[in-house]
C-alpha cells in the first residue's frame, strides 16, 4: 500500500519562512507543499501585502488556518490579561493549537506529515516545534544545508520578492503590538501606524483595569513611552547604539560598506516566538 504523505510549511510573514518557501519551491518542485499562515487578525498591513506577493511567486494560495477566533476573542477568554514573554497564551491559542488541530486531521487519517521549519544554520541555539506524534516529522532545510541569514536575504533578493516592507523599521513580523518589540520599534509603530498604536494602548488600559500584571513594553506603559520627552530619549539611545556599532565593526571585504544594520545587531539577539517571527 502506498504511504500517504503530506508536506506542510508555515509562513509567519517574516523573511526566514518566506525564503524557505521560495527555496523549497525552487529546489524541490516535485513536493506538493501546503503553505499555511495562522492569522491573529492583528498583523501589520505590510505582512498581508507581502503574503500576496509570495502567493504569486509560489503559484498557489497560502492557506489561512485560524480564520474565526482572533486576538480579541482570546483576550476576552483570558479576562483581558495581556500576553507576555512569561505567559505566551497568544502563541499557544492562535498559532500552535490551530496548527495542531489542522495537521491532526491528516495524522488521524494515517498520513505521515513533514513540517518544514525555517531555522537557519547560524541559529544553533534555537529549536523548532517539537513533534509529539511519531508521524509528524520536523525538517530544517536551512540548518541541514548551511543557509544562514545572508543566504536567506540572498534567496529573497534573487527571487525578486525582496524583504517585507516592515523590515525598514522593525526587525520581525507578528502582531502589531507584539511584546517582543524593542522600545524603538514601539516608537516607530506609533509613527508608522498610529491607529494600531492607539489600539494597543487601549488594550493595555483595559488590561490594567482588569488587574493584568503586564504592560506591552517591559516596565513601561505605552502611555508613558509615547510622551515626547520619552520618545526623544529612546531615539537618542538608538542613535548612540548605531554610531557605537558602526565604529566597532571591523573592515570585512565580504561585507558591503552600505550593508544595513538591523535592530537585532544593535540590541543583541532576544527571545522570539518562532511561530510568529520566522
Amino acid at each position: 500500500m502506498t504511504e500517504k504523505v503530506k508536506h506542510v510549511l508555515g509562513i509567519s510573514g517574516g523573511k526566514d519562512s518566506a525564503a524557505l518557501a521560495v527555496y523549497m519551491r525552487d529546489n524541490y518542485p516535485e513536493l506538493d507543499i501546503d503553505y499555511f499562515f495562522t492569522d491573529t487578525g492583528k498583523e501589520l498591513p505590510e505582512v498581508y501585502s507581502f503574503l500576496s506577493k509570495l502567493e504569486g511567486y509560489l503559484g498557489k494560495p497560502i492557506l489561512r488556518i485560524n480564520p474565526d477566533r482572533d486576538f480579541d476573542f482570546w483576550l476576552m477568554q483570558h479576562n483581558n490579561f495581556l500576553p507576555s514573554a512569561q505567559a505566551r497564551w497568544c502563541t499557544i491559542c492562535m498559532k500552535l493549537k490551530p496548527f495542531e488541530a489542522w495537521v491532526g486531521k491528516f495524522l488521524n487519517d494515517g498520513y505521515t506529515v513533514y513540517s518544514y521549519v525555517a531555522i537557519r544554520s547560524d541559529e544553533e541555539y534555537r529549536e523548532g516545534y517539537q513533534s509529539r506524534h511519531e508521524n509528524l516529522k520536523v525538517k530544517m532545510p536551512f540548518r541541514e544545508n548551511g543557509i544562514d541569514k545572508k543566504g536567506v536575504i540572498d534567496i529573497l533578493e534573487y527571487s525578486g520578492l525582496g524583504l517585507p516592507d516592515y523590515y525598514k523599521w522593525r526587525s520581525r513580523s507578528g502582531c502589531t503590538f507584539c511584546f517582543f518589540q524593542r522600545k524603538i520599534e514601539w516608537v516607530r509603530l506609533m509613527e508608522k501606524h498610529p491607529d494600531a498604536f492607539e489600539e494597543a494602548k487601549s488594550y493595555e488600559k483595559k488590561a490594567t483595569a482588569s488587574g493584568s500584571p503586564f504592560t506591552w513594553s517591559e516596565h513601561e506603559s505605552l502611555e508613558d513611552l509615547s510622551k515626547p520627552e520619552r520618545v526623544a530619549q529612546i531615539k537618542q539611545d538608538y542613535e548612540r547604539r548605531l554610531e557605537r556599532l558602526k565604529k566597532q565593526r571591523m573592515a570585512n571585504p565580504l561585507r558591503p560598506d552600505n550593508e544595513e544594520i538591523d535592530i537585532d545587531d544593535l540590541y543583541g539577539k532576544s527571545k522570539v516566538c518562532l511561530a510568529c517571527h520566522k
